[in-house]
């Protein structure tokens, strides 16, 4: 078996992209998007036709409620590919505020609904701010069901944990740019600051017995991949996917629930204030946060200056 079919065997895999033909090829159980991977896939031009058309559909809409419906489109194109859940992004201009993220989640759902989706297939991706999983909090005791993202330290791991949302996908990538930049010092395997992360907040989440399930995320190599086989779930991009297809190396469980349960982790309280304390704390995990957020809500500026160009 090559390392994408020995991965399957311990982790659920997930393709992390906007393209359909991407995902028609590696057969992925679930998939992600982003505002930036919608804006890469759109700007392709067979993507283009389906931008096109949504603006045209509901051009008496807003531009904000048009984009919602051009996020939708694309799941729906995802839900015929594969078998499980697409997660769907909500305006990362929202990430420090509560209402506006329910409102947005609650949104979304009926749009899903309304387009034939049934909700269980759809996960809505958050930012993990304090606002963002509280928000997250109140949407999943509506049955509305939440992937936290732009995650980088156990604090953010633990809250989203306690308000018992869906799952979390914790940034491997990010985390490795942030510390290789920091020292200078490139990172390898299990010595990986990105890998470590998420080794923690699994073994914690198994150690306490917490039901919200882990997806690492945004990796920048194989090696950050194969480190964490044994993790619930992995989102992958298409290239690490044809990379991970094209190796025959073995590949080895390396995380296990039975090796949680054993783990010495240290329980920690966590209230707002040591949330926050504790996040500020961490220059790195601050700072990827921080940045996360405007990226995203800078590319969900250009998908509207799209939208607009063609209404």
């Amino acid at each position: 078996m090559n390392q994408l079919e020995q991965l399957k065997q311990f982790t659920t895999i997930v393709a992390d992209t906007g393209d359909f033909q991407s995902i028609k090829a590696f057969a992925p159980r679930d998939a992600t998007t982003n505002p930036s991977l919608i804006l890469k896939a759109v700007q392709k031009p067979e993507y283009a036709p389906l931008l096109s058309q949504t603006v045209k559909e509901h051009a008496g809409l807003s531009t904000g409620d048009i984009n919602d419906r051009l996020l939708i489109a694309f799941g729906q194109e995802i839900l015929n590919i594969i078998p499980g859940r697409v997660s769907t992004e909500t305006d990362a201009r929202l990430s420090f505020n509560t209402q506006g993220t329910i409102d947005k989640g609650h949104a979304l759902i009926k749009l899903y609904e309304a387009a034939g989706i049934d909700r269980e297939r759809v996960l809505i991706k958050i930012a993990s701010t304090w606002e963002g999983i509280r928000a997250a909090e109140v949407l999943q005791k509506a049955g509305v069901h939440c992937n936290l993202t732009l995650l980088f330290s156990l604090p953010q791991a633990i809250a989203c944990a306690e308000a018992k949302v869906q799952l979390i996908s914790p940034f491997v990538g990010r985390i490795y740019d942030w510390y290789k930049k920091s020292s200078g010092h490139d990172y390898n395997g299990d010595d990986d600051p990105g890998v470590q992360s998420v080794k923690q907040i699994y073994s914690y989440f198994g150690k306490y017995g917490y039901a919200t399930e882990v997806m690492g995320a945004s990796f920048r190599n194989t090696s950050q991949i194969v480190e964490l086989a044994g993790c619930d779930l992995l989102t992958i991009s298409p290239d690490l996917l044809q990379k991970l297809a094209e190796s025959d190396a073995a590949v080895s469980r390396k995380l296990s629930p039975e090796a949680a349960q054993q783990s010495e982790i240290q329980k920690i309280s966590l209230d707002e204030t040591t949330f926050r304390t504790m996040l500020n704390d961490d220059a790195m995990a601050t700072e990827k946060l921080a940045e996360g957020i405007r990226q995203f809500s800078a590319d969900a500026v250009k998908l509207e200056k799209m939208v607009e160009a063609l209404r």
